[in-house]
């Protein structure tokens, strides 16, 4: 009998994470001066034991053991077989979920943010500040900093906060801050509002608070945190993929696909990572970054270099990015709604060693709904673009005739996004797709900035 749900004990659950860095070259972050950025020029934002993770080439690093106690609240996650999807579409493919949303938080975003929190704490910090868009990654930071005794404050990006009250009581239930960002909390926040009163937000701006309100504090025990993008915070999204590989290893399978939604990178990086370093060992598999057509990041925008944030605080990433500057849509996928993309998911394009792919908003939504009325699950926004490009490959493999295993990663419930399903049902929800008149209008930033080698990991 075929299985439903692919389970792992917590005696199997990963103890290491996988750096990726061990197995790529990269362009590294550069500093003000253009020259590389230096552990030492962090440390006012990052504790010195996080920077270190972000720049170590080790390939496996060990997962604590105060960390892997949080992680068994809901770790190992369930790998479960979509077989009413399956039969729903008439394809031979098998398709196979990861499924993140069993968090306390509802997603992926807890893998990392557990982990910050204790590097945090060991190193003597009392505060954390950070962005959020959707409202996921700040109410996981949330969650991860009632577990270890810190302060939490998150500006979140004003048309989520306004699109999803209910995160922000999330966020109060475990202790954090919400504040809609742009604000009047930080000089960042006030010289936007007096320019652009009606500003709809986005994650560069309540990044550039995030940061300015951690620089401000003269007590020295505040420090930054980051849901997505950087390494350290891909790493420890890797136990996403590691688990994926040991529930396949039980029931002897391997995917020839595997997909993931893409806005900073983090879960995708989480299922796909450790399957690209199969990949780079000469395993035929095929990895798919999902994007929305509205934000085109992988799809449309160049490989330069570019700041994380709207403000330039953060140092120069080598990444393909829309421009700092850039002002996305109000579409509903808020954690999707980020200029850049994570340096090393950049890389790994470059390396020819995953294909992105876009998406439109609606279809989107019709995926989600089929997705929920088969296999009972109501997936998040972000979500629901990996599983239209499932639906995408299982409908080509039907066409094919090919039997094939496709794998993804479900990032997330969609239980606090309704008023986006509603809007979908009433016919309000758009598909919005970036213009080449806007793309060029804000890539026009980069004319100031060095350019990155385009370097190859491989030949």
């Amino acid at each position: 009998m075929d299985l439903k749900k692919i389970l792992l004990s917590e005696a199997d659950m990963p103890t290491q994470w996988y750096n990726i860095l061990a197995d790529i070259k990269m362009n590294p972050p550069l500093g003000p001066d253009g020259n590389p950025v230096s552990p030492d020029a962090l440390a006012k934002v990052f504790p010195m034991n996080i920077i270190e993770q972000e720049m170590s080439s080790e390939r496996w690093i060990k997962i604590p053991d105060e960390v892997l106690g949080v992680y068994k609240i809901w770790r190992p996650s369930p790998l479960v077989r979509a077989t009413n999807l399956e039969k729903a579409l008439g394809t031979p493919a098998k398709i196979y979920f990861k499924n993140e949303s069993v968090s306390p938080a509802g997603s992926h975003k807890p893998n990392s943010s557990v982990p910050q929190a204790y590097y945090n704490k060991e190193f003597g910090i009392k505060k954390i500040t950070t962005e959020t868009g959707a409202g996921q990654w700040g109410s996981a930071l949330s969650f991860a900093c009632s577990q270890f005794g810190l302060e939490c404050l998150v500006y979140m990006v004003k048309v989520s906060f306004e699109q999803k009250p209910y995160r922000k009581s999330m966020m109060q239930t475990w202790g954090g801050r919400c504040i809609s960002s742009p604000s009047n909390t930080t000089k960042v926040g006030r010289e936007i509002l007096e320019k652009y009163p009606d500003i709809p937000g986005s994650l560069g701006i309540a990044i550039s608070e995030a940061i300015e309100a951690a620089l401000s504090d003269e007590t020295g025990k505040t420090r930054y945190s980051l849901g997505s993008v950087l390494n350290h915070v891909c790493l420890h999204q890797t136990i996403i993929g590691l688990e994926a590989k040991k529930q396949l290893e039980l029931v002897n399978d391997y995917p020839d696909i595997v997909i993931g939604c893409a806005g900073g990178g983090s879960n995708f990086a989480g299922i796909a990572f450790p399957f690209v370093q199969d990949k780079i060992n000469g395993k035929n598999v095929e990895i798919y970054p999902v994007e929305p057509a509205a934000c085109p990041t992988m799809t449309k925008a160049p490989f330069v270099y570019d700041f994380g944030d709207s403000a330039g605080f953060t140092p120069l990433l080598p990444m393909h990015s829309l421009g700092h500057d850039f002002m996305p849509p109000p579409l509903h996928a808020g954690g999707l709604r980020y200029h850049g993309m994570a340096p090393t998911v950049s890389q790994l394009i470059i390396d020819g060693l995953i294909t992105p792919k876009s998406v439109l908003q609606v279809d989107c939504y019709d995926a989600g709904v089929l997705l929920a009325r088969t296999e009972g699950i109501i997936p998040a926004p972000e979500t629901t673009h990996a599983i239209a490009a499932v639906i995408e490959e299982a409908n080509k493999a039907k066409e094919e005739g090919k039997e094939k295993t496709i794998l993804f990663c479900w990032s997330g419930h969609g239980l606090l996004d309704l008023a986006a399903y509603d809007k979908y049902f009433a016919g309000l929800v758009d598909n919005f797709e970036l213009s080449e008149e806007d793309r060029r209008k804000s890539e026009s930033v980069f004319e100031k900035y060095p350019k990155p080698g385009i370097i190859k990991s491989f030949g």
